[in-house]
């Protein structure tokens, strides 16, 4: 799973495709699925969406 920032949804996107060959879920984090303070998985900033297989 990755946490993504508007800036890098399409990067979380790609990888994702590349490693499962299937179109992967998007969902935008909510305080149930992480802490708000839950930063990128490619940058510092806040993520806003998670993306999984």
């Amino acid at each position: 799973m990755y946490y993504a920032c508007d800036e890098h949804i399409e990067v979380a996107i790609d990888m994702i495709v590349d490693e499962v060959e299937l179109a992967p879920v998007v969902e935008k984090i909510n305080e149930e699925k992480a802490p708000l303070s839950t930063t990128c998985s490619f940058c510092e900033s806040v993520a806003i969406y998670t993306v999984d297989s």
